[in-house]
């Protein structure tokens, strides 16, 4: 996964467990695309104060996610609704006995779902 983007995914999920310092130094890198030096100047810190912010973020938006696995369980959620979502054009353009078959299947995968949660 694209660095960026993971860092994004990462805090969305756990962005608010940071502090209000750490959350405006990394919304600059993740969301505003800032230098290093934007944001020291900005903030009035040194460019290795942010560098330092920013890998402690990382190091423990990273670590929640070890711990609490939100990320990979919306990942997991997210494929099975895309499975359900193209049994159900599957469903619609059936003409044959195979109906029953996808609908057993969307239960199924229904019920992982459930179990995730």
């Amino acid at each position: 996964m694209d660095k960026i983007v993971e860092q994004g995914l990462l805090y969305d999920f756990y962005g608010e467990l940071l502090t209000e310092h750490q959350k405006n130094i990394y919304e600059g890198i993740v969301y505003e695309n800032l230098s290093l030096s934007e944001i020291a100047e900005k903030h009035g810190i040194s460019r290795q104060g942010v560098h330092d912010i920013v890998k402690r973020c990382d190091k423990a938006l990273m670590e929640y996610e070890n711990k609490l696995k939100l990320i990979a369980r919306f990942n997991k959620i997210k494929e099975s609704i895309k499975e359900i979502d193209s049994l159900s054009e599957n469903y619609e353009n059936s003409e044959t006995g195979d109906k029953f078959l996808y609908c057993k299947k969307v239960r199924q995968l229904s019920a992982k779902i459930l179990e995730d949660l």
